[in-house]
């Protein structure tokens, strides 16, 4: 079946489980901390934000049962969460897949999420807390260097909880959880802005820039910069899909 590749070098796998702190998916398995349909369902969505598996690509119950050691039901169970998060797709009588966003699904999704981005800055309580402003310092830190090490899934989970804390700071719970779940929705097309290393180092700039509007309560700036900071993901994404499966397939 054919699918989108990512060209860029990921993390072989022995670097991949060191990134994540896990030795072997037994490892894990035997934690108090983490089910095991609880690891399937991390390990295939960081596979899938780091293009290790691709749009279209079939996630067999039988393969993974055998990839992660354990019975059919933990990997039904972690792929119907997957599904849940919309990062999954389930075919009646073909099975599982990586789910495949068309162009204009991805416009849809992103704009819906341009407006509520938005809402959050437009409600944010400015000026924002000393404490606050050394949270996302910090976060901004971790995410800096994870970019410089072109360490793409420290990169993803840096990014996260920069995005995380900075939209928690407009305080309403329903628009938080909202723009966090759509987000986690498209979070498999990541990979195609990841390939190229300016997209990231543009992405690092933006969250300075935003930081630094928030310092100075420059809210009409921070509009701006999260209408910017939104656009390279879906534009990569689009491009590739374009590339690949032609015009006739938006």
């Amino acid at each position: 079946m054919t699918t989108i590749r990512s060209p860029r070098k990921l993390l072989a796998p022995k670097a991949f489980d060191k990134a994540v702190g896990v030795s072997s998916p037994m490892v894990v398995a035997h934690s108090r901390e983490e089910s095991i349909s609880g690891l399937i369902v991390r390990r295939l969505e960081e596979d899938i934000v780091l293009g290790r598996r691709h749009p279209r690509e079939r996630l067999v119950e039988q393969d993974l049962s055998v990839d992660f050691k354990t019975h059919r039901g933990d990997v039904r169970l972690a792929l119907f969460e997957l599904e849940k998060k919309g990062i999954v797709q389930r075919i009646p009588n073909r099975g599982a897949i990586v789910r495949d966003l068309c162009p204009r699904e991805v416009t849809e999704i992103y704009g819906v999420r341009e407006e509520l981005e938005v809402m959050a800055v437009r409600i944010l309580p400015l000026p924002v807390s000393k404490t606050d402003l050394v949270s996302i310092e910090a976060l901004q830190r971790e995410h800096d260097k994870a970019v410089e090490a072109e360490d793409l899934l420290a990169v993803f989970y840096s990014n996260v909880r920069f995005h995380r804390v900075f939209y928690g700071l407009c305080g309403n719970n329903c628009l938080i959880e909202t723009i966090e779940n759509l987000a986690q929705k498209v979070s498999g097309i990541r990979s195609y802005a990841y390939t190229n290393p300016a997209a990231l180092d543009d992405a690092r700039r933006d969250h300075i820039e935003m930081i630094a509007a928030l310092r100075d309560s420059r809210r009409d700036d921070l509009i701006r910069l999260i209408k910017r900071h939104l656009k390279p993901a879906a534009q990569a994404y689009i491009r590739a899909y374009r590339q690949r499966f032609g015009e006739a397939s938006i």
